[in-house]
C-alpha cells in the first residue's frame, strides 16, 4: 500500500497530459509511414524473430497451438498500426508472441465493413497458428469495430478477451464538424450503429475490458469510453491524467494490459484503477 500527495489542482495534470499527447502525437507521426505499409505475416514454422512495423517490434506468429492466445492490434479512426509499437514491443519483452495489427482502409465507410475484414483476419490467424481463439486490443474507434464482431458477427466463439482503450461505447460528441465522414457519423450517441451495439447478447462467450480516461478530450463525456451492457462481462478500468493518444503507448497502461491479458479464460475480472502521475 502506497500513500500518495494530495492531487495536484485541476489545471496542472491537464497541461501534463496536454504536453504527453504532443509528445506522442510527435513520435507517432514520424512511425505513421511505415505503418502504413501492410504486415508480413510469418508463415508455417516460423520461429520467433523480427517484426515488419519498422521499429523492430517482434511480430511472429507460431505454428504449433502453445503458450498464449495471439493478440490482434486494431487502431482508430485515420490511424494505422506503427500506433502500437510500444505496446507491441511490450507484450513481446514479457512473452507474448503471437502478435499481428491488422490496417483497415481510411477510406472505409461503414464499421460493419471493417468488422468483416476482422472476422476474415482472426479466421485465417487461427488457422495459421492453430488457436481456436485470440485476444484483440482495440483502440479508439478500433475497439467498436471488434466489439461490434464480437457481439453482433459471431466473433465472441474465436475472441476470448477484447481489451478497448478510449472507445466511444455509447457515442462520442466530440469535433461535430467531422461529421462528414459516416464512420464518424456512426461514432456519434444515438447512432443506428450504437444502438445495435445495445440490443441483447445473450450468451455472448468474450471478456470485455474497457480502458477510459479522465482527461480524454476525444471522448466526449468521458465516461462513454465505459462498457455497460447486461449481457457482457465487462471490466472498466479507469485511467488517470493521459489523454487519448496516450493510451495506447504509455507503460503504466501497458502493464495493465498484460494483467489482464493473463486473466485465465471465463474470468470476470474486477474494475482496477490506473493512476499516472
Amino acid at each position: 500500500m502506497s500513500i500518495s500527495p494530495p492531487p495536484p489542482a485541476p489545471l496542472i495534470p491537464l497541461l501534463r497530459a496536454a504536453v504527453l499527447e504532443l509528445a506522442v502525437l510527435l513520435g507517432h507521426v514520424m512511425l505513421y509511414p511505415a505503418g502504413m505499409r501492410p504486415e508480413q505475416s510469418a508463415g508455417p514454422g516460423t520461429r520467433p524473430g523480427r517484426g515488419s512495423d519498422g521499429a523492430g517490434a517482434e511480430s511472429a506468429l507460431l505454428t504449433a497451438a502453445v503458450g498464449r492466445p495471439p493478440v490482434v492490434l486494431l487502431h482508430g479512426f485515420v490511424d494505422n498500426r506503427s500506433v502500437f509499437v510500444p505496446l507491441r514491443r511490450s507484450l513481446a519483452r514479457h512473452g507474448w508472441h503471437h502478435l499481428t495489427s491488422l490496417n483497415y482502409s481510411p477510406l472505409t465507410c461503414d464499421l460493419r465493413t471493417a468488422a468483416e475484414l476482422l472476422a476474415r483476419h482472426v479466421e485465417d490467424l487461427c488457422a495459421r497458428t492453430g488457436h481456436p481463439r485470440v485476444d484483440i486490443v482495440g483502440h479508439s474507434l478500433g475497439g467498436l469495430i471488434a466489439r461490434y464482431y464480437t457481439q453482433r458477427l459471431g466473433g465472441d466463439t474465436r475472441v476470448r478477451t477484447l481489451i478497448t482503450l478510449g472507445t466511444p461505447h455509447e457515442g462520442t460528441r466530440v469535433a461535430p464538424p467531422m461529421s462528414a465522414h459516416p464512420l464518424v457519423r456512426q461514432m456519434r450517441p444515438g447512432s443506428s450503429l450504437i444502438a445495435e451495439l445495445a440490443l441483447p447478447a445473450p450468451g455472448c462467450r468474450t471478456r470485455f475490458v474497457s480502458f477510459w480516461s479522465d482527461l480524454d478530450r476525444i471522448m466526449v463525456p468521458t465516461e462513454t469510453a465505459r462498457l455497460h451492457h447486461p449481457d457482457l462481462v465487462a471490466t472498466n478500468v479507469q485511467v488517470s491524467g493521459v489523454g487519448h493518444l496516450t493510451l495506447p503507448v504509455h507503460p503504466a497502461v501497458a502493464a495493465t494490459i498484460r494483467q489482464e491479458l493473463r486473466a485465465p479464460a471465463g474470468a470476470d475480472g474486477t474494475a482496477v484503477g490506473v493512476r499516472v502521475a
